[in-house]
């Protein structure tokens, strides 16, 4: 089971749907990854710091990519930290190796247009186990949807979410996904003070 290609795949499939922040995702993916790692043992949590375990592959090249990025000395990182690291730009790696693996192709669309037609999942094996846990309500993958914003919150998933290590992950996603929030608003009153200055000359 690979949560965050999971969760890549659905978001691309309901992106249609949904205004999905690319910042949001990548920290959700990054997240995605962590209960992945968690479950190859890659690594165990400490609190909230992250212990790597002796590094194997797991077969999936983002993810082995992940469990090498890993910090393998004292001190350790922290989980929020990391997600911010491995979050930076994962949204369009994973998009990039859907597309590679041949799991999405572009929508058609007009043929000559400055924008590139977006990536759509096709029909296969990875697709539909992807939209069975996520039409089956899967807690995880259900949480890490409304972090990336195309789901939203239940107090029936939080409910089902007991174990500390994945509220643990799940903890500083949120408050990671808040902090970006934060830096989003402040920038819009930045420009929009810029532009109010510009205005008045």
């Amino acid at each position: 089971m690979n949560t965050a290609r999971d969760l890549a795949i659905v978001t691309l499939d309901m992106a249609s749907d949904h205004t999905v922040e690319q910042g949001d995702l990548s920290l959700a993916l990054a997240a995605a990854e962590m209960f992945d790692l968690l479950d190859a043992h890659a690594l165990v949590l400490d609190g909230d710091l992250i212990t790597p375990s002796a590094q194997a592959p797991t077969g999936d090249r983002l993810l082995d990519e992940a469990a090498s990025a890993l910090v393998r000395q004292e001190p350790y990182e922290s989980l929020e930290d990391w997600l911010w690291r491995r979050g930076r730009g994962l949204s369009t790696a994973y998009v990039e190796d859907l597309e590679r693996a041949g799991l999405t192709a572009r929508a058609p669309g007009p043929r000559f247009t400055l924008r590139a037609a977006p990536s759509v999942p096709v029909d296969s094996a990875a697709r539909r186990q992807a939209e069975e846990r996520w039409t089956s309500g899967e807690p995880v993958l259900s949480a890490l949807g409304t972090a990336a914003g195309i789901r939203d919150e239940s107090d029936d998933v939080a409910e089902t979410l007991t174990d500390e290590t994945v509220t643990t992950v799940l903890a500083a996603l949120g408050n990671a996904v808040m902090e970006l929030e934060a830096v989003r608003q402040r920038r819009a009153i930045e420009d929009a003070a810029f532009d109010n200055v510009w205005r008045g000359y």
